[in-house]
């Protein structure tokens, strides 16, 4: 019986991606730096909070976030573990709506505003349209999320970040999928005058084969992807229902690619 691994697409066994929130004056310059090195990122945004004068502006949301991912933060950025549930839903919701009524699509990430978060809250973002969610913190590991409505990111990007970095570049054990997750604010730069710190990672992390440079949203998709393939009782073939193509490994390593709405003898 052939022995089935999932991977990312290419084939590769390792995924890098970003994740910054409030949309600060501040992405601009974060954009640039990813851009310039291949790497991408979700951006969370509180279409509420636009005209405080320290954000992007709306306009701005179609051009400058292209290539990465546009994703919820709540309109106004309550502590959303004290406010009942229907604001927390209108939080959500109206976030959402602004948000693709600039992007022209559906946006199905969130971050939680303050790191704040509950067992009913959790239980509602997928009724609201919601795949993912992260949380605040620094796991430390590659490890792949066990719950996207618990999302830990590997790291901060002022906590270990080129020393991850380089453990995460000295992967190579095919036989497992590595994630390395960043999270952050984009003003902090300013605030800590470490923008060579940003730059430095992006240096030393894009550009490579082996890693897939996704969003939250492209990551939690590649997952679900999977999970939809059906394989024949004895993996001697798969067919794959999505949309896109999927890749998977057989015995060797070799990767295999399943196109879209195919059938692949294995």
């Amino acid at each position: 019986m052939n022995r089935i691994y999932c991977c990312f697409p290419g084939g590769k066994h390792k995924a890098l991606t970003m994740s910054y929130d409030d949309g600060r004056t501040q992405d601009r310059r974060l954009i640039e730096i990813f851009n310039r090195n291949g790497i991408k990122g979700t951006f969370h945004l509180n279409s509420g909070l636009f005209d405080r004068g320290d954000r992007v502006m709306p306009e701005e949301i179609p051009e400058l976030y292209r290539g990465h991912e546009v994703a919820c933060h709540t309109v106004t950025h309550p502590t959303i573990a004290r406010c009942p549930l229907p604001e927390v839903a209108h939080e959500v919701l109206e976030d959402r709506r602004f948000l693709e009524a600039h992007t022209g699509y559906p946006v199905r990430g969130l971050s939680y505003p303050n790191g704040s978060l509950s067992r009913d809250i959790e239980a509602l973002l997928p009724a609201c349209g919601i795949r993912y969610s992260r949380v605040v913190g620094s796991s430390d590991s590659f490890a792949l999320p066990e719950n996207p409505y618990r999302w830990q990111a590997t790291c901060h990007h002022n906590h270990r970040l080129l020393e991850l970095g380089d453990q995460f570049l000295g992967l190579f054990k095919k036989q497992y999928l590595y994630l390395m997750y960043v999270w952050g604010h984009s003003y902090e730069f300013d605030d800590r005058q470490n923008w060579d710190l940003m730059e430095t990672f992006c240096e030393k992390m894009g550009g490579h084969e082996d890693i897939w440079y996704c969003t939250n949203i492209e990551f939690m998709d590649c997952m679900d992807d999977f999970a939809r393939l059906q394989f024949a009782a004895d993996n001697s073939f798969v067919y794959n229902p999505n949309a896109r193509d999927c890749y998977i490994s057989v015995n060797d390593g070799t990767p295999v690619r399943i196109p879209a709405g195919q059938t692949v003898k294995l």
